[in-house]
């Protein structure tokens, strides 16, 4: 267990940074010229399976710190 952990952790992390990259911003046109590009609109299609895979890749991470962490010190 303890040595799969470190590699789980890290793939998580790689892949969240991916995931996380290639969302978009929402910055439209207009918030290049001084308006506030703040538009509210629902998550569609490819962007909202994007944003669910970053949320599981961001769980599977923090649970995989969360487990070496407490791991070790059930070993002792």
């Amino acid at each position: 267990m303890d040595t799969i952990l470190p590699y789980v952790t890290l793939g998580s992390a790689v892949l969240m940074i991916i995931a996380i990259l290639l969302q978009q911003r929402g910055a439209s046109l207009g918030a290049g010229f001084g308006s506030s590009g703040e538009l509210f609109t629902t998550r569609r299609g490819f962007d909202k399976n994007l944003f669910d895979v970053t949320v599981v890749f961001a769980v599977i991470f923090v649970l995989s710190i969360l487990a070496s962490m407490i791991l070790p010190g059930l070993q002792k």
